[in-house]
């Protein structure tokens, strides 16, 4: 893994949280993006060299709206990235952590992702990503 690629942050609202961040960071959204196979519209901020990541439901039945009904808005997952996906997917698999994708699938900001069950991380959602370039 060579690095945080981004923290993702459930919202209930994208406008108002993209104001917040705003505020916060000193600097504006770059980037909106559906992501329709997920249903949630990603909005994408720069701070130093990591990203953050907000991330609002289309619909009651996403992720997303799952995750805040449970636990509100907040941290939703830390994002790693990586120069093989598939290598780090058979690695981590190989060394027992559960897997939520095993193949990985299209993300949001050019990205192919997988992500590892919190189960066998501690609680945290991790995501793996690697640049489509890459492929």
């Amino acid at each position: 893994m060579n690095k945080i690629e981004h923290i993702g942050i459930a919202v209930k609202n994208l406008e108002e949280s993209e104001n917040l961040f705003s505020l916060l960071l000193k600097s504006n959204s770059y980037k909106r993006e559906t992501v329709e196979s997920e249903g949630i519209v990603t909005s994408f901020f720069k701070s130093g060299d990591t990203k953050i990541e907000l991330l609002a439901s289309q619909n009651n039945e996403s992720p997303i709206a799952k995750f805040i009904e449970k636990r509100g808005e907040g941290i939703h997952h830390i994002a790693f990235e990586v120069d093989d996906i598939e290598e780090e997917i058979n690695r981590l698999e190989q060394n027992g952590f559960a897997l939520i994708n095993k193949t990985p699938k299209q993300g949001a900001d050019n990205k192919i992702i997988a992500f590892l069950h919190p189960k066998s991380t501690n609680g945290v959602l991790v995501e793996l990503c690697m640049s489509v370039d890459r492929v």
